[in-house]
């Protein structure tokens, strides 16, 4: 069977009989024919398989250590029996669009184990840490059966909130010393946090750290209507292996109280109306694509730079040339 078959039963066949290598050809099938992929990801939907794994996103400005946290997270879920799926993006490059950093290289000893799928992807410019295929490929993951699917953002300071609208439950990972200790609680990042890691603990200011997300935490108004215990702040020192299983156990704990309190569900759903909002936009610049040739966007930029339009105006003249 072959991709170019276009086939999206085999293909789906493939992956709910635990066929690796049928995964990572969806999940490249996905990624660079988003097109065709359309009837894999219907199909998937309607198999009713999803919705079984717990996706844990993992954030934080770069140079947090958050590469070599998910390494020993994998170490620690796998030592307690279970399957994960990991997606590590990856700033891209801007030539290829492909992955720069390819952080899979720090998980090498993760790369010969059956139990463990980790999916290098480049973020291809696109805002907020993620890449535009990653809830195609959360779904292939969660319809492959593992029981953890782990999503480590790009590294992008304080543009990564795009992964509350992805994961279940998010881990936001701060360091001391980086001189950027205030902009964790800037622009959302701690309205998107379940769990607040401090890594490299060891380190001079990890106490002040500590004490600020606390502080911020403590004035931060809880969830409507829902009696929800406030986000553990949890200390770390990932290369050395300390903290990384009470983080684990904080992530089991966290996500059972977001299920009873269905604030897990609201997410999932939000989720779904995320992915439909996303079909939707992509939808629509596929049927604009024939009027946005070079020439037709070399007349359109001139009539705005001149000042004979506006871009609202050349927006709503496209959609009404094509829907109207």
């Amino acid at each position: 069977m072959s991709i170019s078959s276009g086939d999206p039963l085999a293909l789906l066949n493939g992956i709910t009989s635990g066929q690796r290598r049928a995964l990572a050809r969806a999940i490249s099938f996905c990624e660079n024919s988003p097109d065709e992929s359309r009837p894999l990801i219907s199909a998937l939907y309607r198999s009713k398989r999803l919705g079984r794994s717990k996706v844990v996103g993992i954030t934080g400005s770069p140079g947090v250590g958050k590469s070599t946290l998910t390494g020993f997270l994998i170490r620690h879920l796998r030592t307690r029996g279970y399957s994960v799926g990991v997606i590590l993006i990856d700033p891209s490059s801007p030539f290829t669009g492909g992955a720069l950093l390819g952080d899979r290289i720090r998980m090498s000893e993760s790369n010969t184990d059956t139990g463990v799928f980790i999916r290098s992807m480049g973020s291809r410019g696109h805002l907020g840490g993620l890449s535009l295929a990653t809830q195609d490929t959360v779904s292939l993951l969660d319809a492959f059966g593992f029981d953890y699917i782990l999503i480590e953002t790009v590294g992008i300071g304080q543009a990564e909130t795009e992964i509350v609208k992805t994961a279940d439950l998010t881990v936001v990972v701060a360091v001391p010393g980086l001189g950027d200790e205030i902009q964790i609680i800037k622009a959302g990042v701690m309205e998107i946090g379940d769990i607040f890691v401090v890594n490299k603990a060891d380190k001079d200011g990890a106490e002040k750290v500590i004490t600020e997300i606390n502080m911020m935490l403590d004035m931060a108004p809880g969830v409507p209507g829902k009696d929800l215990p406030r986000p553990p702040v949890l200390r770390c020192i990932a290369n050395r292996d300390q903290g990384v299983s009470e983080l684990l156990t904080a992530v089991d704990e966290r996500w059972l109280q977001l299920d009873i309190s269905d604030i897990l569900l609201v997410r999932r759903r939000e989720r779904i109306w995320q992915a439909v909002n996303e079909s939707l936009h992509y939808s629509l610049m596929l049927n604009l694509r024939p009027y946005l040739s070079v020439p037709s966007r070399h007349s359109l930029v001139e009539r705005i730079r001149l000042g004979e339009s506006s871009p609202f105006e050349e927006a709503q003249g496209l959609l009404h040339q094509k829907f109207f």
